[in-house]
This record gives C-alpha cells, sequence and structure tokens, in this order.
C-alpha cells in the first residue's frame, strides 16, 4: 500500500521551480518523489511544510539531491533535517506552520 503524497510543481517567488509535497515521505512513495525531483532540472525549492513524516528512505533521496536543494520545514521535521547532517548540505528554512 502507497502513503499518501501529493506533490505539486510551480514557481518560487524569486522564479526558481518549486516542488510542494504534502503528506508522509517513506519508502512506499519515494519513486513518486524522486521522478518529481528527477523531472526539475537545475535549483529547487522543496516545500516539506505540509509533510507529516520522513522515514528514511526519504531521507536518503534529499541527501542524493541535495546539491541542488533549498528545503522548507515545518518546526517538527526541521530537527530531523538538522540532525541528520542534510543542513549541512543543504539550506534549510524554518516555517512557523
Amino acid at each position: 500500500m502507497t502513503t499518501p503524497l501529493t506533490l505539486t510543481q510551480g514557481r518560487h517567488p524569486d522564479g526558481t521551480a518549486l516542488l510542494t509535497a504534502i503528506g508522509e515521505i517513506d519508502m512506499s512513495n519515494t519513486d513518486a518523489l524522486a521522478a518529481a525531483l528527477d523531472d526539475t532540472p537545475g535549483p529547487l525549492v522543496l516545500d516539506l511544510t505540509g509533510v507529516e513524516y520522513l522515514d528514511s528512505a526519504g531521507l536518503s533521496l534529499l541527501f542524493a539531491h541535495a546539491d541542488r536543494l533549498r528545503l522548507i520545514a515545518g518546526p517538527l521535521l526541521a530537527p530531523v533535517l538538522t540532525i541528520s547532517g542534510l543542513a549541512d548540505l543543504a539550506t534549510v528554512h524554518t516555517s512557523p506552520n
């Protein structure tokens, strides 16, 4: 069974490609996230404020793309990105939501 994850593409106000994720990111749906990341060349803002859960498969995928990502995370997910070391490789902005 695939965990619900909605991915929406758009543009960040600064013109950079934007991918917004809502739901949970786990091993059952990382293929969809990987495809969306691969389909968006160049720098990318990944908005994770609507993500309620991120497992190691999702985290590993983010590490693979860290050199081109700017992440926006909510207060529950931001510590995970910091503790994992991802915040040392990609820019992480914390949203109050």
